[in-house]
């Protein structure tokens, strides 16, 4: 039966010179430790053929405060300015603690401020929407980050959370490319293929990062039938392949043709080493559409 794999060579995101690695590393939980630790992590990722480091300001809210996982990165790069040069950097913005949204021009462009500052750096490589604003027109909301790119402080543009219709109405204002989004998708979220957002993404060449690739660590210790489920399908393609289970749910977003960026979120270094071995997984369609069966939790039509 025909296998297909995944392409570990770079792609560059659409509109830009901007090549960005197949998998990225996420700084949810980047925040609260030491710079030497930090430092480990940043370069274990860098080892492991990671060059797509994503943020945002809003990360280390709750236990360690808003912006600190900007800030401890900032320290990293500042000890050690040479990481910089093969990172693309990506942050994200637009949300106020504890709650609300806010896009408009006014805020955005100080929070960029910000950002720049506590990651010490003069420009950030793509800035992204972190959620979108209901009050701030689409029209608004390009107006600025096509300022930000113009200014040379932001090398492109994407948007994080956004609905099909969030996406079409900012494209319609927007001159500088809009390279990515960043859904929630994982084998137990599949909002993104059943909505058509992967389609959209196809369609205009938008890079997908997928959050919460492992559905929020219930792939790793499921508890409903529907998790247990898809844990052995999963497990199944794992042993046959001598992957873990946590890389063949990476290796199942990226086998879909939008060549779908999963973000790793653990700030393990083991871990995120052996994420990255599902870049060497093959699957055949009877394997792929197995685990999509088995968390539609009915055959196909």
């Amino acid at each position: 039966m025909a296998q297909f794999g995944i392409d570990p060579a770079p792609f560059t995101l659409t509109g830009t010179d901007i090549p960005v690695s197949p998998m990225a590393w996420g700084m949810w939980r980047f925040a609260g430790q030491g710079v030497e630790k930090a430092q480990h992590l940043v370069e274990t990722a860098l080892d492991n053929g990671i060059t797509l480091f994503d943020t945002a300001d809003i990360y280390g809210f709750g236990e360690e405060g808003f912006g600190k996982a900007e800030e401890l990165l900032g320290q990293v790069l500042g000890l050690n300015p040479s990481l910089r040069e093969n990172m693309v950097l990506a942050s994200k913005g637009g949300i106020t603690p504890p709650v609300p949204y806010d896009s408009s021009r006014d805020y955005l462009m100080r929070a960029l401020d910000a950002s720049l500052q506590r990651l010490q750096v003069d420009h950030i490589d793509l800035y992204q929407i972190h959620r979108p604003d209901i009050l701030t027109h689409p029209q608004e909301l390009a107006m600025t980050l096509d300022s930000m790119v113009a200014s040379g402080r932001v090398r492109a543009v994407g948007v994080s959370n956004f609905t099909m219709a969030q996406i079409a109405a900012l494209k319609e204002y927007l001159n500088a490319p809009l390279v990515t989004t960043q859904p929630e998708f994982s084998p137990l979220h599949l909002h993104p293929i059943e909505d058509g957002q992967l389609d959209q993404a196809m369609q205009h060449r938008i890079a997908v990062l997928a959050w919460s690739p492992l559905g929020g660590g219930r792939l790793i210790k499921p508890e409903t039938e529907r998790e247990k489920s898809v844990a052995e399908a999963l497990q199944a393609i794992a042993d046959e392949q001598s992957v873990s289970l946590a890389a063949a749910a990476m290796g199942w977003l990226m086998a879909h043709p939008a060549r779908v960026i999963p973000i790793i979120g653990s700030q393990n270094p083991k871990r995120i080493a052996d994420a990255t071995k599902a870049l060497t997984m093959q699957w055949t369609r009877d394997q792929w559409y197995d685990v999509l069966v088995a968390s539609r939790g009915e055959p196909l039509p």
